[in-house]
Parts: structure tokens; C-alpha cells; sequence
């Protein structure tokens, strides 16, 4: 039986938010991405599982892809900002900026990302870079 990927997409998804460890995600949405080139979320995902399995630089390839697919994407572009702090890039700022825009138009946008922030930090309470751009982002 062959699921399509919108059913590997969603399995993932609730796996993630069963609580499963970001590690053994990596590979399904990995599958997806390829099935789907195009599928911007999942390269949203695969940046995000990255990035919470300490793997900065391949983060940082799949946020670039996400943002390329979809500009107007908050959480994407949240996703490039943490990963170039923590491979220490420039020009992160600007993303930030575009997100901050984003979510401010958009009040849905603003909840789902600090509902991601908190999600962020009860996985990996110590995550500075995700606190950074929290910071920018909601105590400015």
C-alpha cells in the first residue's frame, strides 16, 4: 500500500505533536520532501525537526528551500533566522523583520508561532537562538 503524501504528511505531523523525538521524524519527512518537492510546510517541518535534532546546517537547507517556496511564510522564515544564528550567517535580521511583518498582519500567524516558540522551548528548554528570535520578535 502506497500513501499519498498528504497522508505521510499528517502522519508526521500527529507523531510530532504525540511527542514523538524529532530524530526518528527526520527520515519520513525527508521522504516527503522529496515525493513533493514543491511542498513547502514539509520543508518548514524537516527545517524545524532539524534544527531541534542539532543539525543546524541541514536546517539551514531546508529553511532556504521553505522561504523560497513560500515567502509570505512566518514560520519558515523563523526556522532560516535560528538556523543561521546557530551556523552564525549573516543577514538574519532581515528575515526576522519579514516574519515580525508577517505575524503582525496576521493575527493566526501570531499565535501559531508562539505557540511554536513554547513548543520549541518545551523540547529543548535551552535553545538560545530560539529565545533570540523570540525575543526580537514578541519583546520589542
Amino acid at each position: 500500500m502506497t500513501e499519498t503524501v498528504e497522508t505521510l504528511f499528517d502522519q508526521g505531523l500527529e507523531r510530532y505533536q504525540a511527542g514523538e523525538d524529532p530524530t526518528s521524524l527526520i527520515p519520513l519527512f525527508k521522504d516527503v520532501c522529496e515525493r513533493a518537492p514543491k511542498n513547502s510546510p514539509a520543508w518548514t517541518c524537516l527545517a524545524w525537526l532539524y534544527l531541534l535534532d542539532n543539525k543546524p546546517s541541514q536546517a539551514y537547507k531546508a529553511a532556504q528551500k521553505a522561504v523560497k517556496l513560500n515567502a509570505q511564510d512566518p514560520q519558515a522564515r523563523i526556522n532560516l533566522a535560528i538556523a543561521m544564528l546557530e551556523t552564525a550567517q549573516k543577514g538574519v535580521r532581515q528575515h526576522v523583520e519579514i516574519a515580525e511583518q508577517l505575524i503582525m498582519a496576521v493575527p493566526e500567524l501570531q499565535e501559531e508561532v508562539q505557540r511554536n516558540f513554547e513548543e520549541g522551548l518545551s523540547r529543548k528548554p535551552d535553545w538560545k537562538s530560539l529565545k533570540r528570535v523570540q525575543s526580537w520578535l514578541f519583546e520589542a
